[in-house]
Parts: C-alpha cells; sequence; structure tokens
C-alpha cells in the first residue's frame, strides 16, 4: 500500500529546512498577501460615500450569503459571521489530513445621523458583500439655483 504523506525524520524538519522556510521570498510574499486580504483576522472593507450615500464592500470569499448576518443597533451597522467546517467523516472514509477550520469575523461601523436606516440594502457576490447605505433626502445636497430680484 503506498503512503499519500511520506514522511522523514518522524515527521520533524531539520533545523536548516525551518531556518529556510522562515526567511525565504516566498513565505514572506505569502505572509504579505494573506494580510492584506484578511487584514489580521478581519476581512477588508473599502467604504465609498457619493451625494445620494455609502456603499460598503467587504471581501469574504469562502462564505455563502446564509453564512452573512447584518445588524443594526442603535446607529451601529454590525456585519459577522461564524462558519464551522463539518468535520465528520462519511461512512467508510478514512480522513489522514484536517486543516479546515473554524472561521469568524465581525466588524461594526457607526452609521451618521445623516443616513436612512430603513432603506439599507446588501447583495453578496463572487465573494464580495455589497451594502448600500443612502442618505435621507434632507442630507443630500441641494442643487444651486438662481433667485430672481423683485
Amino acid at each position: 500500500m503506498r503512503q499519500l504523506v511520506r514522511r522523514r525524520n518522524h515527521g520533524f524538519p531539520t533545523f536548516a529546512k525551518v531556518v529556510n522556510d522562515i526567511f525565504n521570498e516566498d513565505f514572506v510574499k505569502n505572509l504579505d498577501e494573506n494580510l492584506s486580504v484578511w487584514n489580521g483576522s478581519q476581512p477588508a472593507v473599502n467604504v465609498k460615500e457619493d451625494a445620494d450615500g455609502y456603499s460598503l464592500a467587504l471581501a469574504a470569499p469562502g462564505y455563502g450569503k446564509e453564512d452573512i448576518e447584518i445588524k443594526i443597533e442603535e446607529n451601529v451597522l454590525t456585519i459577522s459571521s461564524e462558519k464551522k467546517d463539518d468535520t465528520t467523516a462519511k461512512e467508510g472514509e478514512k480522513v489522514t489530513r484536517r486543516e479546515f477550520k473554524y472561521a469568524a469575523f465581525k466588524r461594526t461601523f457607526t452609521l451618521p445621523d445623516t443616513v436612512d436606516a430603513t432603506k439599507i440594502g446588501a447583495n453578496y457576490d463572487n465573494g464580495i458583500l455589497n451594502i448600500s447605505i443612502p442618505k435621507k433626502e434632507e442630507a443630500k445636497p441641494v442643487p444651486a439655483r438662481t433667485i430672481e430680484i423683485a
């Protein structure tokens, strides 16, 4: 029977391999890329404002829309998720290695008084959660007008 995983030194890497893995270019590059995507344990968010409102784009690849919860309470917008990977083995299946993990995040944003919290909308497409936060009509800029002199 052939093994899928071959180990040497009883699974312990050599000192030279550990040092090489820590200081090689690919390791540092991968570390930087991972930090830029998740910024620690939270997904990255882009926030834009225009005359009509705000838009948030939250990077959450690997999540489904059913995994994400959006709540508003006392002018605080909370985006959160708690996801556990299925760890049960099927009948007749032998798991030799399991690296799927539990993942969770929570981002909060204090909303200004100028937004209409009753009209906030969201959609999830290709790993990006888009949230639109419209401004109240009275908070939108009024276009310039000419006043006639009587």
